[in-house]
């Protein structure tokens, strides 16, 4: 357990005192025992207080010492007590500054040297002036010692509190992108499936009695995207849960599947021309996943607001160290940049493109229809 401060003090000025009280037995002549135990008092009582108050306690300790000067007539002997002027010169230093020490210092040479030449005489006042310089500068120096120290234990205090801050603030920097990444793919898995299975289950209600085959095929299509839907959200929540890394997982989609997204874009009944151009096998994994959802989310669009008839096209292609994604429809244009510039689909498109140091343009195209335009840098990636 450790001991408060306050309660050194207070012992330093306890021990000071009984010395001083077996010291009255010697007390000098012509020193009345008030006046003597008054400015004891004065010397010591403030020193339970002086790392609280140091300013307060070294200028009562002061004027204890100047109460003893004209106070102790016939008295040439230092007292004990005396020293409690050392220790407000080190807790000055210590605890305030330089500044304050100094100007405190200087009372005390007009003290000291009052005190030598009236009290003690010039033939003594020499040696006794030399020896309390010495005490007063070793007091100095021990509080530079003890000053330093004191802010070095404060500045490694404050640096590990500022570490300990920014700790906190990269972990929660890394729980918002962590939360971000997985609200993206929460919502490319589910915003794809739903499209998908309300398209199908609209055109199933019309067709379901004039066309069964029809319908048919599109309450097929639902289940499938249904199933591929479930075990993409049981793939997803199973690395959230899972603390084992080395656990079996389904592998991420990348831009080898795009092919197969085109695939079951074309069953739904909106045709798809695929356009895969360079070197795309060999892209790193998280490139690769990005330009999947980035095509997955644009097909999405298509076919939520392109209508009836619509058909899409998307060009992937590797140029070098970069990947320039082309991803058009024939549907309204104009119409549906107004009711998607907000959309969440459209936000992650960008973010996917921004994390990787690309870019991403999406907007109305010049012949007709929707254009979505990605440039993903792979050598940064």
């Amino acid at each position: 357990m450790k001991a408060h401060p306050m309660a050194g003090d207070s012992a330093i000025a306890a021990l000071l005192a009984a010395v001083e009280l077996l010291a009255l037995l010697a007390m000098p002549a012509g020193v009345h025992p008030v006046a003597y135990w008054l400015v004891d008092a004065v010397l010591l009582v403030p020193l339970v207080v002086r790392r609280h108050s140091p300013l307060l306690c070294a200028y009562l300790i002061l004027a204890g010492g100047f109460g003893q000067l004209f106070t102790h007539t016939g008295a040439s002997i230092l007292k004990l007590a005396d020293v409690a002027l050392g220790i407000a010169l080190y807790t000055l230093v210590t605890y305030v500054g330089r500044r304050q020490a100094a100007l405190y210092a200087v009372w005390l040479a007009v003290g000291t040297t009052a005190w030598a030449l009236w009290r003690v005489g010039m033939a003594d006042a020499i040696l006794i002036s030399l020896v309390i310089v010495v005490v007063f500068a070793f007091c100095w120096v021990l509080g530079e010692f003890s000053g330093a120290r004191r802010a070095y234990h404060g500045e490694v205090e404050r640096r590990l509190a500022l570490l300990e801050t920014e700790r906190d603030q990269q972990a929660r920097i890394a729980v918002g992108e962590e939360r971000a990444r997985i609200a993206r793919e929460l919502h490319d898995v589910v915003a794809h499936a739903v499209s998908v299975i309300v398209v199908q289950a609209d055109g199933a209600a019309y067709a379901v009695r004039s066309q069964p085959e029809l319908a048919e095929r599109a309450i097929n299509t639902i289940s499938a995207t249904g199933r591929e839907a479930l075990t993409e959200l049981r793939r997803l929540l199973g690395v959230l849960r899972s603390d084992n890394v080395e656990s079996d997982r389904t592998p991420q989609p990348g831009a080898q599947s795009i092919s197969d997204l085109a695939e079951r874009v074309r069953a739904i009944g909106v045709p798809v021309r695929l356009d895969l151009a360079g070197e795309l096998d060999d892209l790193p994994a998280g490139v690769g996943l990005g330009i999947y959802r980035i095509v997955q989310e644009a097909l999405t669009n298509t076919i939520k607001h392109a209508g009836p008839g619509a058909h899409a096209a998307v060009q992937v292609k590797r140029v070098g160290d970069r990947v320039e994604l082309d991803i058009s429809d024939n549907g309204p244009g104009t119409s549906r940049g107004l009711s998607t510039v907000g959309g969440n689909g459209l936000i992650g498109m960008r973010e996917r493109a921004n994390v990787f140091g690309g870019t991403l343009q999406a907007g109305p195209n010049i012949g007709g229809g929707w254009l979505v335009r990605a440039v993903l840098p792979v050598t940064t990636a």
